[in-house]
């Protein structure tokens, strides 16, 4: 039974993130899509690949979601944490996907992990959810915005006697590069999310110990997941992103994609916080518009996706506590 548990909790693991690969592939792609930058099967053909080479580029966001944020639960009860956990996840990134809401990914798994913790009665360290989570959740779209505006201003102004067509054409071959780099801190950042919780299983099932280096079977298993699920792509989530914020044109794609990449790579390896590649790159899109002029963006479309970032955590936690009281009726 304890090998079957634990069999059920990686399954589950694998296809949370490759619902997190479809549900943010879009985090990626949409701007270099919606510039024509590329064309969206290349996009995704482009991001699969970098996603699963972000995936070997580090372990620190891996060592936080797994030890950090909740005290390691014991025997098929911790299963079942870890189980209920990864259904609030998917739940939420399901109910998101489906009304096209970039949502986060890794806080429906923050808020899971916490929902289920609670529900099984397993300590939640909340100091390490305050850092790691709630802070960078505030800090990093705030960056994104200011940063975004900052890069863009800084474009308009070093081009500002350029051909505007030729000047175009050099930022849409630049988004290929920009794009690349998105998707190496997506892989970097969300693959490492589910090693966390991989490793937690087999912590719990004493195969591991947190001390032994994360097994390189997770770390390619994460990875293909996460491509297989960005290479699905999550067009409902594109449109959102590419074209309901704000109309972009290829040097506004290049420098929103620019920043974002920025800022998941210095949070994944100066912090080891595990910050959300959609907030990052919905408010540096958001920043990058505010230069053309405040009302070009549609703040409407952005209040719809702030509510929604809002109420990830909590909503994920209750679908989480709630899977883990039925996990508990039925099997503990």
């Amino acid at each position: 039974m304890d090998t079957f548990a634990l069999v059920v909790t990686i399954a589950v693991a694998l296809f949370f993130t490759y619902t997190n690969g479809f549900h943010d592939s879009a985090n990626a792609i949409a701007t270099s899509v919606s510039t024509r930058a590329l064309t969206p099967r290349a996009a995704l053909a482009m991001a699969a690949v970098m996603n699963l080479a972000g995936a070997f580029l580090g372990s620190g966001i891996a060592k936080t979601v797994s030890e950090g944020l909740i005290e390691t639960p014991e025997g098929s009860k911790g299963m079942g944490i870890l189980f209920a956990a990864l259904v609030g996840a998917i739940v939420w990134n399901l109910i998101t996907w489906y009304f096209g809401l970039p949502s986060s990914s890794s806080h429906a798994l923050f808020g899971g992990l916490v929902g289920a913790a609670l529900a099984g009665g397993s300590a939640v360290y909340w100091h390490g959810v305050v850092d790691k989570v709630v802070i960078p959740m505030f800090v990093s779209p705030v960056i994104g915005l200011g940063v975004g505006y900052l890069v863009m201003t800084a474009i308009l102004w070093m081009f500002r006697r350029s051909n505007p067509h030729k000047a175009k054409r050099g930022f849409r071959i630049a988004q290929t590069v920009s794009a690349a780099a998105m998707a190496l801190g997506h892989g970097l950042q969300d693959a490492q999310k589910t090693m966390g919780i991989v490793v937690m299983a087999l912590v719990i099932a004493d195969v591991e110990d947190y001390s032994d280096p994360i097994p390189v079977w997770v770390k390619l298993a994460c990875a293909l997941m996460l491509s297989l699920g960005t290479y699905a792509g999550g067009w409902r989530i594109m449109r959102t992103l590419g074209r309901k914020i704000i109309e972009l044109d290829p040097p506004q794609g290049f420098a929103a994609e620019t920043t974002g990449a920025a800022i998941m790579f210095g949070s994944a390896f100066v912090f080891h916080a595990p910050i959300s590649t959609t907030h990052v790159i919905t408010s540096a899109i958001m920043g990058v518009g505010a230069t053309k002029r405040v009302n070009a963006v549609r703040w409407g479309v952005a209040k719809n996706i702030i509510m929604g970032w809002f109420i990830t955590m909590p909503a994920a936690a209750v679908v989480a506590a709630v899977s883990f009281w039925l996990v508990n009726l039925a099997f503990l």
